[in-house]
């Protein structure tokens, strides 16, 4: 199928606006680097050894990228549904809680438990996401005020659980203070990691890619695929047609916070905070994957190179100080990346609105 003038037109000036864009922010970037008191060249050469070069690096950088791509395919089922789901944060969190009470407490050391504990963590997102959807079709409250709300509600929730015993705290005799968190996963109820030319690869990394891939698979080529995008393109259109708004929005909302709990619980089974739960233990996996997803564009194959940007972003900071750069420099440089791939759709999108009125101004 031939493209008309005009989209190859679009196509291109879209590119432009990318490399125009991207260009601008790293020489921004590179100004508040050195204005700062650093060198932008050694900055970047830092970021590169923390994020790939220096031995066992790139290995931290996929382990890292894993989560945050599972989360930014979870954020796409229930885009696609047309439900902003930013409760992320919240759902890593619950998840890997869940999880923990199987692993920790419910006979650990099986590597049934590693099964049984991230079907819970799964189970636990989908919940938590849920009670949004529950508000939200009963009482009509926006998701996105509810799943934000509930971020900060799930980091109480996780905090009280590891103050009591006979929950997850974890109590260590002859310690003089008690550390907030859980019991270590047992060595057979963790997950494997693969020896890899010297850097530790957690098998996370191919089951976040093989779940992105099927993510994408479903939503470009089932029924139910079809059903979501309906749905999110006009909820009264698709009601005529027989899918249910309230059925398919809660199973888009559900399976978002699924996948949120599956990442939660993944990391828990290797390795994230020394194998142990605690109010912390998200780290922002939730916000860098919906973000991740909001740069993509909500498409899980985009999400793979985003996800392991992101997670290079985050790998080589810690190698910054060493170039006489202010880590906290990486969020900066990191927003203005953000910023940068979200204006060119931004531009696109505005032309084509522009182009619309013009043609109903004509024919009126």
């Amino acid at each position: 199928m031939s493209t008309t003038p005009t989209a190859k037109r679009d196509r291109l000036e879209l590119i432009a606006l990318y490399v125009v864009s991207i260009v601008a922010a790293f020489v921004i970037a590179a100004i508040l680097v050195n204005t700062s008191g650093g060198s932008w060249s050694k900055a970047v050469e830092a970021m590169i050894n923390g994020a790939f070069k220096n031995p066992g690096r790139w290995g931290e950088t996929l382990r890292r990228a894993a989560p945050l791509l599972i989360v930014a395919a979870g954020s796409a089922i229930a885009a696609k549904a047309g439900i902003i789901n930013i409760g992320q944060e919240g759902q890593v969190l619950i998840g890997a809680t869940g999880a923990a009470f199987i692993m920790t407490k419910i006979h650990p050391g099986s590597p049934l438990m590693l099964i049984l504990g991230v079907l819970l963590g799964m189970l636990a997102g989908a919940a938590w996401a849920g009670i949004s959807a529950l508000l939200y079709y009963w009482r009509r409250v926006p998701v996105v005020l509810s799943t934000l709300l509930l971020v900060y509600l799930s980091s109480q929730i996780t905090g009280y659980t590891m103050t009591r015993k006979f929950l997850l705290l974890e109590i260590v005799e002859g310690s003089p203070t008690r550390i907030q968190n859980s019991a270590k996963t047992a060595v057979d109820s963790r997950l494997g990691i693969m020896h890899i030319f010297g850097n530790n690869v957690p098998l996370t990394v191919p089951i976040a890619i093989i779940f992105a891939v099927g993510v994408a698979y479903m939503l470009a080529h089932s029924v139910w695929g079809f059903r979501l995008k309906m749905l999110g393109l006009n909820p009264r259109t698709a009601q005529r047609a027989g899918v249910s708004h309230v059925r398919f929005g809660t199973m888009a909302l559900l399976t978002s916070g699924a996948a949120a709990g599956l990442a939660g619980s993944l990391m828990l089974a290797t390795g994230e905070s020394n194998y142990r739960a605690s109010s912390g233990f998200a780290a922002s996996v939730g916000w860098d994957g919906l973000l991740v997803a909001l740069v993509a564009r909500n498409n899980p194959y985009a999400s793979i190179p985003v996800a392991l940007a992101f997670a290079s972003l985050h790998t080589g900071s810690n190698f910054l100080a060493a170039a006489g750069v202010e880590s906290v420099l990486v969020d900066v440089i990191r927003g203005l990346l953000v910023l940068a791939l979200f204006i060119p759709p931004a531009v696109s999108e505005l032309r084509k609105k522009r182009r619309v009125l013009a043609l109903k101004t004509e024919r009126a």
